[in-house]
Order: C-alpha cells, then structure tokens, then sequence
C-alpha cells in the first residue's frame, strides 16, 4: 500500500455525519419504543451542537490558514465545508419529518404536544399561573432597535428574536431579543390533563402565550417570536505562559469561549426576511457560516428529559445489572483479583464493583497507595468521594486529571480543587498530550513485599455513563500488567522519563508501532498461503497509516473484521478492501468498547483499552491498551463479539456509499439483537442451565 500516493479516504467530518444518521434512524425505527424515539432525536441534536462546536468550527479555522490547509486535510475546507451544508440540510428535514411523525404516534396515544394557538380557556389560565408565578421572574429582554452593542448570544442558548406592532399602525415596530431559560427550568410544563387525553406545552410557547405581558409598558398588539441559535467555535486556545498555571490557562481559555467565533444560526424557517439580515448582520455572519432554516423548536437535546407520561411500552424494559459471577457476595475484592484475572462488563453488569474495589483500598490497612487516571466523572462522583477517604485513611493517593476532556473542562477543575483541598495528589496531565488511559492503580504489603493490582478499562470512571455506555474494564494482580501500569504512573509523575513497557502498548511511545507490527504479521502470512484474520471493535477509524495497512492486509488475503460505532475513513472498494467487512451497532447503550483479536498464527492474540485507531489517540494521547491473557476472558470478550456480529436487528453496514443500509434477519432467520443477546450471554454465567 506504500507504493500507492493515493488510496481511497473518506473525509472524518463526513463520515461522522454519516454516524449521525445512524442515530436519527434510531428515531424513525418503528421497534424502538415511542418515548426512546424522543431521546434519540435528543442524541442526534446533541451530537450535532458539539459537530459544529468543534468539527466545523475546525474546518473553519483551515479556511483562514489558506493553501497548507490542502496538505493536512488532504480536501479543500471550502469543499468540505459545502458538502457538510448539503448532508446537514438533508438530515435536518429527516430530523423535522421524524418529530412531527412522532408527536402523531403521541396523538394516537392521547398525548398531545400543543401550542399557545391550542389552549383552551382553563389550560390558558394554568399556563398563565404558571407563567407569573416561575417563568417570569427569569426572563430579561433586550430592546435591539437603539442599542449599540449587539449582546452576546451565549452558545447552546436558544432565544427569541422577537417583533412588536400594532395592528392599526404596523410601521410602529420594535424588535426585542429575549432568552428562554431552559437552563433554570424544564422545557415541558405537562397541563392538567382532560379525561384520557395529556397535554404538554413547550416553554417556549408558555413565553409566546404571555409576551404581551411581558411588554406591557408597551402599547403593541401583534407579536411574532422566532426562535434561534447560536452555535460557537469551542476549541480551546491554550497559550503556553511559564507564568501562568495549567489551570488558570484552561479557565481563561474556557471563559473565551463563551466568545467565541459563530459557526452556525438555526432559525426558524418563517422569520421574516428582514429580521434575519438585521441578525446575521449584527452577529457578523458570513456565506461561509452555516445558515440553518429550521422548524419553531430548537435544542431538541431537551428532549432527552420529555415528561414521563403513556405506557410502560413507550419506554424500554428494565435490564437491572447482572451480578458477576465470580465477585458477587464477596467482601474481599482484592483477594480475588490476586488469584484471577476478572472482566466486568457494563452496564450488563454493576459499576458498583469498581466502587466497592476502592472502598475496600482506602480502609484496607495494608493497601499503600492509590493512582487514578480521570477524564470524565459523573456529576455526584462516587470515585471522588472513595479517594478522598483514602486519603483520611492515611494512604498515598495521586490523581492524574485532564483538565482539557472537551466539555468536562469546567467540571475537571473543579474536581480538581476538591481533591487538592483534602490532600490528594492533582496531577494535571502531561504537557502537550492528552491522558485519555482509563488507569487505577493500587498498591498493597502482603507478607513483606509490595503486590500491585491494576485496573485498565476502556470507558471512564463514571458511574453515570457505565449505566448506558458498553465498556469493559480488567481487573488483575498479573505482575507482567502491573509492572507497566507502574511505570505508566512514574511517566505521568516524571515527564522526563520516557519508559520502556514490555506487555502494554502505550501510546504516545509504541502502541502504533506494535499495531502495525501484528498487522505486518497477518500479511506475511496471508502471502505465504497460511490463515490470516483481525476482528476489531472500536469507536472510530481515521488514522491514515493504519488505514494504509489495513488496505494491504485485504489486498494480501487477510481476513479482516470491523465492528465501527463512530467514524469510518476506510472506503469499501475493490481492489482495495474486497476482504474488509465492516458494521456498525446503533442500539438502546452506546458502544464504546475498543478491543483488538489478531490470529497470530493461531496463538490468538486479544487486547483492550482506551484507544481508537485515529491519529489523535495514536500520536497525541497517552493511551493505553492490555493484553487480555486468559484465555477464558479471551473466549469471554471473542463471544460477546460474535454475538454483535451475528446482529440483525441493530447493525447497520458500512459501504462505500456511507448510506447505513439496516441488516434484517432472514423469512427463516432467528432474530439477533446483540445488546439483549449479551445480556442473557451474561445472565447464563451467573444461573447457568
């Protein structure tokens, strides 16, 4: 593939838009229950906030840079950035046309999303009481007709921009800009309801029901609000300043990006002409700013907390965390892990375990010390509260915290200062690289000699996300493991040795060149004749070399397997990728597992952990992926992999059109839906038949 100047590469904006569509059609997917059809719109809009936060603010910085943007992005921006338009324009009216199909399914049902336009007189005077006695007092307008600084719209914030007349003198108009506080109450008021029938009114139109109110010292009659929003760059400028601390530098930065540059307006469709040139115009808005004509509502990741309201079919059925079978009723957590290795397995299975494994460190009296690698917590973070009564327990704790996980950014610092507060070790990350490892390492005397034990994952220590994301997390007292956890903690502690690790692939140092060095293995004997495969799942696939490689093991007979959640830049082609096979899982949890099978000649090699195959996680992180060495938790995570592929409910496949065609079983077929499958896969262990 080397000798190639050219092999086929999807752009990663546009692949991942491609992902997004696959969560969109999780909303338009009749088997998905109505309520979770909701969320679903909720995700995708979600997703596309931080796309243009982040990726097109991007692609708009490499405008500005000119000619050398060609080199890095291997495309024109300009094109890149008009393709985005396109795709974004389509998926907006598939988005707009899923919402109104849902809210009809709602109305079948005898739940009603209605507007200020539909109440009736006692519903009009619920929605008045309710406005004066909560909504009000939070609302604060901005007259824009005489002032002359246009205010800064923050983003993620949707506004009305809003024009007052009166009916027997429209030439007396007046323009106002007002913030709809979702951030300080729900988006939903749900109406007494009438007989069967429940009705839900939006915020927004609670607002539009009472703007006379809210403008009475005005004499206007006629009043129309539309509603928008502003979505702005958030990458983090981060200047290196001896003087200033880390942390100072993060917190500037993140106050500049309330600031930062407009990359994207949503507006609804039928504002008048004139009031959005007025408002592009004061936002300083260009033809190259995405201008994005959309439906009356905004911010539909408020819908991810719709009123729960209908059936217990509109919701998905409980699946309650499995027990693990080997750590369930144990009080000893630790002497466990030192006579196996164990896989725990969420959210199939408890995150409680990890929880109760640094309970049991900080009070256990021979344990020495604790080190945690901590790049997302959830909002109440268990963890923080464990390592802090470690440390009220006379051990050694140290934390490696990146303050720079996009959007946790505000969170981490104020983690930070707490554990710094009650004498843990803050360690923030290593310059110039994110610490994205998902670490915890503790130390412990047993008969006069130190024993280590490791945990390495591939999610975060969150107790939140472990009950929708699928991740695995090892746990194990194996000293070829443990040894090169320790030298991982003694570089985070000392940048200025660089270690040498024997088991663990760690990026930044040599987890590509041993990457490539199994894949250049499965060539070789893929050309000589002998049996060749990989089997891998990861969130995303963008690095260039990897991608090169893998197009050379197709080439050479290698048999290869992707599980791909997120973005694909590998194309399906002939002559490149005829033995590729590639599929993606968009279900009720996330999938966010990365694990790696080579077959090595037939001494099967398995690995897992943090990083994808992008350059970023390749080249600019601290990462770090484990070698899985029982065999029986290899056969555990070969399973639970085969289980995904054999789906045919949930799997989308990956071609070279990225149009996500659905995989359905068969007139004869059983029905596969892995994240279930699994589940019983799971339960089977702990009550086996």
């Amino acid at each position: 593939m080397r000798n190639d100047p050219v092999f086929p590469y999807i752009n990663r904006e546009i692949s991942w838009l491609s992902f997004n569509a696959r969560v969109l059609q999780e909303a338009t997917n009749p088997e998905v229950p109505l309520l979770e059809r909701l969320k679903f719109l909720g995700i995708f809009s979600s997703n596309m906030d931080e796309y243009f936060r982040v990726r097109v603010a991007t692609i708009k910085r490499f405008i500005d840079i000119g000619e050398k943007a060609l080199d890095i992005l291997g495309d024109d921006p300009r094109k890149i950035l008009l393709a985005i338009k396109r795709m974004v324009a389509t998926q907006q009216d598939a988005f707009e046309q899923a919402y109104t199909r849902i809210r009809h399914e709602l109305e079948l049902e005898s739940i009603f999303i209605i507007d200020e336009t539909q109440l009736d007189e006692r519903q009009a005077a619920f929605v008045e009481s309710y406005f004066h006695n909560r909504v009000r007092p939070a609302l604060f307008p901005i007259m824009l007709d005489h002032i002359k600084s246009f205010p800064n719209l923050y983003d993620g914030n949707v506004y009305f921009a809003i024009e007052m007349s009166r009916s027997d003198d429209p030439s007396q108009e007046k323009h106002a800009l007002l913030k709809i506080p979702s951030d300080v109450m729900s988006r939903f008021l749900t109406l007494p309801p009438q007989g069967k029938n429940q009705y839900i009114i939006l915020l927004d139109d609670v607002i539009r029901h009472c703007l006379k109110d809210i403008f009475s010292i005005f004499d206007f009659d006629v009043f129309r609000a539309f509603t928008i929003k502003v979505t702005r760059d958030a990458e983090l400028d981060i200047e290196d300043n001896m003087i200033e601390s880390y942390i100072d530098a993060v917190s500037r930065s993140l106050k500049k990006r309330k600031q930062g540059r407009p990359v994207r307006m949503v507006f609804d469709r039928t504002i008048s002409a004139d009031l959005l040139q007025f408002l592009t115009r004061r936002l300083r808005l260009s033809r190259q700013d995405s201008l994005i004509a959309a439906g009356r509502y905004h911010n539909f990741k408020d819908f991810m907390n719709f009123p729960d309201v209908g059936p217990l079919s509109f919701r998905y059925e409980p699946l309650p965390p499995l027990p693990h079978p080997v750590l369930a009723g144990q009080k000893r957590l630790l002497s466990i892990i030192r006579q196996q290795d164990i896989l725990l397995h969420f959210p199939y299975q408890s995150f409680h375990y990890i929880l109760d494994l640094l309970r049991e460190a900080a009070i256990d009296p021979d344990v020495i010390s604790i080190n945690m690698t901590l790049y997302r917590l959830a909002q109440n973070s268990m963890v923080i509260n464990a390592l802090k009564n470690a440390v009220r327990n006379g051990k050694s704790v140290t934390v490696v915290i990146e303050l720079q996980a996009r959007f946790d950014e505000k969170a981490n610092i104020y983690w930070a200062q707490k554990l710094e507060e009650n004498r843990v070790r803050v360690i923030y990350g290593v310059p110039g690289l994110k610490v994205h490892s998902k670490l915890c390492h503790i130390t412990r005397r047993e008969e006069g000699k130190l024993v280590h034990y490791c945990t390495i994952g591939t999610g975060n220590f969150n107790e939140s996300t472990a009950r929708i994301y699928c991740d695995d997390t090892l746990l194990t007292a194996d000293p070829r493991i443990t040894r090169d956890v320790d030298k991982v903690f003694a570089f985070l502690k000392d940048n200025s040795r660089v270690p040498r690790f024997k088991h663990l692939l760690v990026a930044p140092f040599q987890m590509r060149q041993h990457f490539e060095q199994m894949l250049d293995r499965e060539i070789e004997a893929a050309r000589a004749g002998q049996e060749a495969w990989i089997f891998i799942k990861v969130n995303s696939l963008v690095d260039r070399a990897i991608i090169a490689k893998l197009y050379d093991a197709s080439r050479a007979g290698v048999k290869i397997r992707m599980i791909i959640r997120g973005i694909c830049s590998l194309v399906k082609r002939k002559d490149f990728s005829d033995n590729i096979e590639i599929i993606s899982i968009v279900d009720r949890f996330l999938e966010h597992s990365r694990i790696f099978f080579f077959h090595n000649g037939g001494k099967r090699l398995c690995f897992m952990g943090s990083a994808d195959w992008m350059r970023r996680n390749l080249s600019n992180r601290v990462e770090v992926i484990t070698p899985v060495y029982s065999e029986a938790l290899q056969q555990e995570l070969w399973d639970m992999l085969s289980i995904q592929w054999q789906d045919n409910c949930r799997v989308r496949i990956i071609d070279s059109r990225q149009s996500n065609p659905m995989r359905t079983p068969g007139a004869t077929s059983p029905r596969i839906r892995a994240q279930y499958e699994i589940y019983d896969y799971l339960q089977r262990s702990v009550t086996p038949s």
